[in-house]
């Protein structure tokens, strides 16, 4: 047994203790950024013991001040054993904002059936050079999502390239930017054919799920990032108490929101579950 086996056999056991705000999860944080460091610090391409999903490669990447290493934090490791623990419940999954890969990697070996999307060029590059490595085949699309097929103006901010985003979904975004052009695809038709989504779509969430019909959440449970208070306000008003559709947060160790102080509200409060069942599963 190394860490990352004891790390991922423990998690599903303290869900409730998930939070960013709980001590436990700060400690277990400091401890994984060492474990990180020492295992995947590294540019070589050999793999790295990764808990129930193998060895798992993801040679040293830099995004401007982010790095790969980044990509290993406690909310990322925490949705990987969710994943895991769910394996026999879902089948096939769509990942929206698959940056280089590391989620449809790890979904990939839970056995599930996974369509990526990553509009960015230099991230999909990556992306496919890690599937590679890592021998998994998730289908890529090069390609933002939204509310239609379409194209759209793409900002990728130089010195974090994890927070490029469609244009107009942050406000205020910092630091040296490029515009591109991007392919839309509509998310309605991938979330018809998923039963879960991980969406991190850097702001345009508020858009996209105000956009979608309700009965879009009938068939398909939904991890995401809210990364504003504006749209965590907006994504409550439209959800709250509407169509059988519950809500349920990391930021109160995955209680269900039942007001908007609940919400999460950047990425620092973690992830938001949407779903119709009574709860966030975390049993094998």
């Amino acid at each position: 047994m190394n860490f990352f086996d004891d790390l991922f056999s423990v998690l599903p056991q303290i869900a409730a203790r998930h939070s960013p705000r709980d001590p436990l999860y700060r400690v277990l944080q400091r401890s994984v950024t060492v474990e990180v460091a020492s295992s995947f610090r590294d540019v070589a391409e050999e793999g790295h013991p990764f808990g129930p999903f193998g060895a798992l490669s993801l040679p040293y990447f830099e995004m401007g001040a982010i790095n790969s290493l980044h990509l290993f934090g406690m909310d990322e490791l925490i949705l990987f054993a969710f994943y895991h623990a769910n394996r026999k419940r879902y089948r096939r999954v769509v990942d929206f904002g698959a940056n280089i890969g590391l989620h449809s990697i790890v979904l990939s070996r839970c056995g599930y059936e996974v369509r990526s999307f990553e509009p960015d060029q230099l991230h999909a590059d990556r992306f496919r050079y890690n599937c590679g490595l890592n021998k998994v085949s998730p289908d890529l699309h090069q390609a933002a999502v939204s509310l239609e097929d379409g194209t759209a103006q793409f900002v990728r901010v130089l010195g974090n390239t994890t927070g490029s985003h469609i244009k107009g979904a942050k406000s205020a975004p910092y630091g040296e930017l490029d515009t591109i052009e991007v392919p839309l695809e509509a998310a309605g038709p991938h979330l018809a054919w998923a039963d879960l989504a991980k969406i991190d779509i850097e702001g345009h969430e508020a858009d996209l799920l105000t956009g979608l019909p309700l009965e879009t959440w009938q068939s398909t449970d939904a991890v995401l990032e809210v990364g504003t208070p504006e749209n965590a306000a907006i994504v409550f008003k439209h959800l709250h108490g509407k169509g059988g559709i519950r809500m349920f947060s990391q930021m109160t160790g995955w209680q269900e929101v039942h007001a908007l102080e609940n919400m999460p509200c950047s990425h620092r409060d973690g992830s938001l579950f949407l779903t119709t069942k009574a709860g966030m599963n975390w049993s094998e």
